[in-house]
């Protein structure tokens, strides 16, 4: 058997369609589905059904697909012992960060790395924590910043810290930055994010517990253009302190504490529970971790101390 056809039989497999999978890999649907049919060939068995939905696995596939996860990470993990051999770890890996992180985080993680694992390489992208999420599970992604992840028997998520949410108004003269109830958040026209952001439902989800829903000017995902609209005068947010002096003139607002109870934003690193970790990954995933705490927690104090 070719390991590259086993490759490419498993992210078929995994995905549950040759489009995804010959986007995920990179490769010409066609070529992709001639390896696959070459390997279901070599083994004289179907593997895959192919239906108007996509593809499922056959007993025959399903077999495969546990030996050939095991294959590839033992080849992986070969790859790796040999260079250790020269007291090095290499290998890729691909993390994903919320946009409101990877400004803060990018530069220093690269630094980090380039000094510690010269020889590893870092491919960092960011996106929505549900997109990321699903990702993780697909492989496209082996370690993720994820804000209030829902659990999942997909993914190992470690905490990494709590952040305060406020309610971000437009300045203007004689306001304050008193706190608000979070009942009356209800009563405000919000600047949110759409369904199915993590943000969104923890908003959405803390105002049912108190019988009450959101009132929406408009959904917009991108945290910068919501500041931005908020500056305009079109509603209020609700977003951490992070994220207002990152992307935005923190000039340009005031911040009211929540209360009654508090809002509180959860950030993990979560890797797939399906797929076991290299020793390259796992040497990357202590690293994100440590730089990521250091560099976030040093935010909140010196966001406290000004405050």
């Amino acid at each position: 058997m070719d390991l590259k056809q086993l490759e490419y039989f498993v992210r078929v497999a995994e995905l549950g369609s040759f489009t995804r999978a010959s986007i995920a890999l990179n490769i010409a649907q066609p070529a992709l589905s001639r390896q696959v049919r070459m390997l279901e060939v070599e083994l004289r068995q179907n593997l895959l059904i192919r239906n108007g939905r996509g593809v499922t696995t056959t007993e025959a596939g399903k077999l495969l697909l546990e030996h050939s996860l095991g294959i590839l990470h033992q080849v992986e993990r070969t790859r790796e012992e040999l260079t250790r051999v020269r007291g090095a770890l290499a290998g890729r890996v691909a993390l994903g960060l919320p946009p409101s992180l990877s400004k803060v985080l990018t530069v220093p993680l690269t630094r980090e790395i380039r000094a510690r694992l010269p020889e590893a390489s870092l491919s960092i992208s960011d996106g929505l924590s549900v997109t990321m999420q699903e990702s993780l599970v697909a492989g496209r992604l082996d370690i993720a910043l994820l804000y209030n992840a829902p659990p999942s028997p997909d993914i190992d998520t470690t905490p990494l810290l709590e952040e305060d949410l406020f309610f971000v108004e437009r300045r203007v003269s004689g306001g304050g930055d008193q706190p608000i109830r979070l009942r009356e958040i209800a009563e405000r026209p919000l600047v949110i994010p759409s369904r199915p952001h993590s943000l969104r439902m923890l908003v959405e989800t803390e105002l049912a517990n108190l019988g009450v829903h959101p009132r929406i000017a408009m959904e917009v995902d991108s945290v910068g253009a919501i500041l931005d609209l908020v500056a305009d005068g079109v509603g209020n947010a609700v977003l951490s302190r992070h994220a207002v002096e990152t992307l935005g003139k923190p000039d340009s607002f005031v911040m009211r504490p929540i209360v009654e109870p508090r809002l509180r934003s959860k950030l993990a690193l979560a890797v797939s529970a399906r797929r076991p970790n290299t020793l390259t990954q796992k040497s990357m995933f202590e690293l994100v971790r440590d730089t990521a705490r250091r560099l976030l927690d040093d935010t909140q104090d010196g966001a406290q101390a000004s405050s």
